[in-house]
């Protein structure tokens, strides 16, 4: 998994598999995933990061 964050356009991607993206939807205003052929989600893009949360440059990552 790969997390960007693009201050230019304040957006944050999710990359969650390397396969070739087939389609995307706008799920919700701001939101868009992608997926692959088979119709597993393998991204998630959110515009206006900084308008959905307080810190879009720190992530905490946690393993349960």
């Amino acid at each position: 998994m790969v997390i960007k964050y693009n201050k230019e356009i304040d957006a944050i991607y999710i990359k969650l598999s390397d396969e070739k993206i087939f389609e995307s939807d706008e799920e919700k205003q701001g939101i868009i995933l992608d997926y692959d052929k088979a119709g597993n989600i393998i991204g998630i893009e959110i515009l206006e990061a900084s308008k959905k949360t307080n810190q879009p440059n720190g992530i905490i990552y946690e393993v349960a």
